[in-house]
């Protein structure tokens, strides 16, 4: 019987990295089942799309400046899963990259 040869650090780093961002994807999905909250159509199919490309490639992108190294999923993947996910909580989600609009002064 052949033993697989260890693996290298960025390997694991990158294998662990895989395995989070598919549980982070399902459970962004059962957890919007489980409240009763109904994803958009867009929503739904990032989710799917996403994990196909994560089980298929071992990442989500395919330009390597959108990720860091060793990640499956890109800068703004990763904020959308957590917009997903927060609106599973029933959360409002914050507000994204815009202009800052200042308070509202009397």
């Amino acid at each position: 019987m052949q033993r697989k040869p260890p693996l290298s650090p960025f390997e694991a780093q990158r294998k662990a990295a895989h395995r989070a961002a598919l549980n982070a994807l399902k459970r962004a999905r059962r957890s919007a089942e489980k409240a009763g909250v109904s994803l958009s159509e867009w929503e739904g199919e990032f989710i799917e799309s996403v994990s196909e490309r994560v089980k298929t490639h071992g990442r989500a992108f395919g330009d390597p400046e959108k990720g860091a190294p060793g990640q499956a999923l890109s800068a703004l993947q990763g904020r959308k899963l957590k917009e997903i996910a927060a609106k599973a909580k029933g959360e409002v989600p914050k507000r994204g990259w815009g202009r800052k609009v200042p308070p509202v002064q009397d």
